[in-house]
């Protein structure tokens, strides 16, 4: 069942949004060669908790961390460690923050130094693939007209999208009703509709979207090898149009 939020709600939300956003715009800052994913994550949960809210990930089924720290070839919920980035890396910080019982969440990849030019143009299609999404994600359409636009970005650019991850709802919840897939085809699934709040968050792969999970159960792999990248925001509908809960600038 889809949860629908009133505006008083999504003012909540916007307010862990902006926690979760000053977070991301210090990670700039910091992440660079030689610092370590783990160092990152407990940046941000020292940040996170400064603020009066907390990482809500850590313990979420019993996973360990504050964030998800992706780096290079890892897709999704890569554990932070003690390896330093190096030059030529790229990172996917993934937070959700928990102020007041209300949740935001959002992912962001980042280079680490400089990057090469294949790198940069994933990140930039990726990046363009989440905000392609949330201009469809207006009143009257549909959740797979934001899936369609995704794909045919990503895929007009050479580059696959992750089928085995999704967007989702989020509130009280870290994953609630609906979710969010960003393939598929247009005019299909969910009609949207005021109130709604859920995250696009586009995984791309530079080669093929097939994956592997580490023997951790949670990390997230590209088969291939390939680099993978993903951004996310949470997003509210409107009658004004989506409103980007999380957004940094």
């Amino acid at each position: 069942m889809i949860t629908i939020k009133t505006a008083q709600q999504i003012a909540r939300m916007a307010e862990a949004g902006k926690i979760l956003a000053a977070c991301h715009r210090e990670l700039r800052e910091i992440i660079r060669p030689g610092i370590t994913t783990l160092q990152i994550d407990h940046f941000a949960e020292h940040f996170i908790q400064s603020h009066g809210a907390k990482a809500e990930q850590k313990g979420y089924q019993g996973y360990p961390f504050a964030t998800c720290a992706s780096v290079n070839d890892e897709i999704c919920h890569g554990f932070p460690t003690q390896t330093p980035l190096r030059e030529g890396d790229i990172v996917t910080i993934d937070m959700v923050v928990n102020l007041n019982g209300w949740l935001a969440d959002s992912a962001w990849s980042y280079p680490v130094g400089q990057i090469s030019e294949q790198a940069e143009q994933l990140l930039k299609v990726t990046k363009e693939c989440l905000y392609i999404g949330i201009n469809k994600a207006v009143l009257g359409n549909r959740l797979g007209d934001i899936s369609h636009a995704i794909q045919i970005h990503a895929e007009s650019h050479g580059f696959s999208v992750v089928r085995d991850f999704t967007g989702h709802g989020i509130g009280h919840n870290m994953h609630e009703a609906p979710q969010v897939l960003h393939y598929g085809h247009p005019n299909k699934g969910v009609r949207l509709f005021e109130g709604m709040v859920f995250t696009i968050e586009p995984m791309i792969n530079m080669g093929s979207y097939d994956l592997t999970i580490d023997q951790n159960e949670w990390t997230a792999r590209t088969a291939d090898g390939s680099l993978s990248a993903q951004y996310e925001h949470t997003i509210a509908i409107t009658k004004n149009g989506p409103l980007v809960l999380t957004e940094q600038d």
